[in-house]
């Protein structure tokens, strides 16, 4: 097993050079990068008051910049480089531990994610917590009282928070909580008073503005969790093994416990390191609803702003944390089955 893992964990570095090279090529033909936003705030900048106005195609030249002055923003953005060329760089700069400087804000990239990492962190944790917590033992509840109106009732609820994304349910708490009944904070992460506070105080504003947004997290989670609990659980119930027990005495509540559930967590483990990048990424329409300023609020504006040098840091950690999720979920079912032998 240890070869196994061995080869899993060298299996990383490819994986991990074909997602960045595919992402890294893509940043390059995508048109709106770091020069055309200068260009374009130049131009702005021409057609307010006070400015020179803007330029016209008989002046010979179609915009505020010049050549030489393009050629110097290239030459800096790494971008007179084959791509290639330029992702070696940026790879070499990666494994010396810098992920660059953001073109929009100018501040070091890791710097930027190291800020928000703990705010997604939380959330993540506190969302997968619940998730496991409440699905496992309603798919357990859902499979031991089959077609029941609890099993009946418990659906149709998980169906709608299924069938609703997570940042429309963000959107009508807000509309609903937030505006209408003014129970909860319309976003953000603590009030502008939070300083102040006791300690009592902080924790109770705390736990105020994290209500919603983990509600909002969590929605879309239930339903499949919740039935891959319930139909693995039930197609156990129904195998011989578990059906000899119960007809040699064995109680139902013990057959359910000490057999079933634990061959019914596998497909639960398998499903457990894939959590791990979500966990830290979030979620970027949710953050952005809420205006928590965590990675998935970064990424999402990084994305819209093409700030390309925020956009790779980004997707290196969670990649890597992805990769390293994928190893996590095959040593977890290895805990949970036994019998399972990885060569």
């Amino acid at each position: 097993m240890a070869v196994y893992f061995f080869r899993r964990f060298l299996l990383i570095i490819p994986t991990f050079l074909g997602i960045t090279i595919m992402v890294f090529v893509i940043t390059r033909f995508v048109p709106g990068g770091p020069i055309e936003r200068m260009i374009a705030q130049a131009q702005q900048m021409q057609s307010m008051p006070g400015g020179t106005g803007p330029m016209s195609a008989q002046d010979g030249r179609n915009q505020p910049l010049s050549e030489e002055q393009i050629e110097e923003l290239k030459k800096y953005y790494g971008f007179d480089k084959p791509v290639m060329a330029s992702y070696g760089l940026w790879l070499g700069k990666v494994l010396s531990g810098d992920l660059g400087v953001s073109t929009r804000y100018y501040d070091p990239v890791w710097e930027m994610i190291r800020e928000r990492i703990p705010i997604s962190l939380y959330f993540g944790f506190i969302s997968m917590v619940m998730v496991y917590g409440v699905c496992i033992p309603l798919g357990i509840a859902k499979a031991v009282k089959h077609k029941t109106h609890f099993d009946n009732l418990s659906s149709i609820i998980v169906f709608i928070g299924y069938a609703i994304p997570g940042w429309v349910v963000g959107v009508l708490l807000l509309v609903l909580f937030a505006s209408h009944w003014e129970v909860f904070p319309l976003g953000g992460m603590i009030s502008d008073n939070f300083d102040s506070l006791g300690l009592f105080g902080k924790i109770k504003d705390l736990v105020r503005h994290t209500v919603l947004p983990v509600i909002a997290y969590v929605a879309g989670s239930f339903t499949v969790m919740t039935f891959l609990m319930k139909n693995t659980l039930m197609d156990n119930l129904s195998s011989d093994y578990v059906r000899t027990a119960m007809a040699k005495g064995l109680p139902f509540r013990k057959a359910v416990f000490r057999h079933a559930l634990r061959n019914s967590l596998i497909p639960i483990a398998t499903n457990f390191g894939h959590n791990i990048s979500i966990i830290l990424t979030g979620s970027f329409l949710i953050e952005k609803v809420f205006n928590i300023n965590g990675m998935g609020l970064l990424g999402y504006e990084s994305i819209v702003e093409r700030d390309y040098p925020v956009v790779m840091g980004i997707l290196v950690i969670s990649s890597i944390l992805l990769l390293i999720g994928n190893i996590l979920s095959d040593i977890c079912v290895a805990v949970v089955d036994p019998r399972v032998r990885f060569e």
